[in-house]
């Protein structure tokens, strides 16, 4: 565990989801969260509840290694083959909201390029990649990562086909 920056790499740096799956930072942060192909039907990854709490004051001076505090834990999903016949769901707790953007990429025709936003008023609390308009083909990346209080912020590229449209949503 890293309080002030770390990187990853070797084999363990890729983990590969296949059902519904709780992330946590242990085992999911920092790493590359590889998800594709013949899903189980609608397979929801779950982010953590932000915790932005201080290390107590019994923990004494510094940075307390076994704090709760999980500002800053990034967490990559990777779609390295086009989910198929299913979803894939990225949901919060229902209280912390993605703020960011996604660029949309129609993949099939025009290669159009849109790009969608998620700000706090609209309280967007999931990404729903269905191999489809709203992503999910192969390629398909996102970074979300615990900035503050309530608020995951969120970019990356959900590449679609026929007419892409917004993977943000409140369901």
């Amino acid at each position: 565990r890293s309080l002030g920056g770390i990187y990853q790499q070797g084999p363990a740096a890729v983990i590969a989801i296949t059902s519904s799956t709780t992330l946590n930072p242990v085992d999911h942060g920092g790493r590359i969260i590889s998800v594709g192909g013949a899903l189980a039907a609608t397979t929801t990854l779950t982010l953590p509840s932000i915790n932005v709490s201080t290390n107590p004051t019994t923990s004494g001076p510094g940075q307390d290694p076994n704090t709760l505090n999980n500002e800053g834990v990034l967490y990559t999903i990777w779609v390295p083959t086009t989910i198929t016949t299913s979803s894939l769901k990225i949901a919060t707790d229902g209280t912390d909201l993605f703020i960011g953007s996604l660029m949309g990429v129609d993949t099939d025709s025009s290669d159009a390029l849109v790009a969608y936003n998620a700000l706090a008023a609209d309280a967007f609390d999931f990404i729903n990649l269905n191999g489809g308009t709203t992503g999910g083909v192969a390629g398909t990346w996102i970074e979300i990562v615990a900035v503050a209080a309530n608020c995951y912020m969120v970019r990356g590229t959900v590449n679609g086909s026929g007419t892409v449209a917004t993977p943000f949503s409140t369901t």
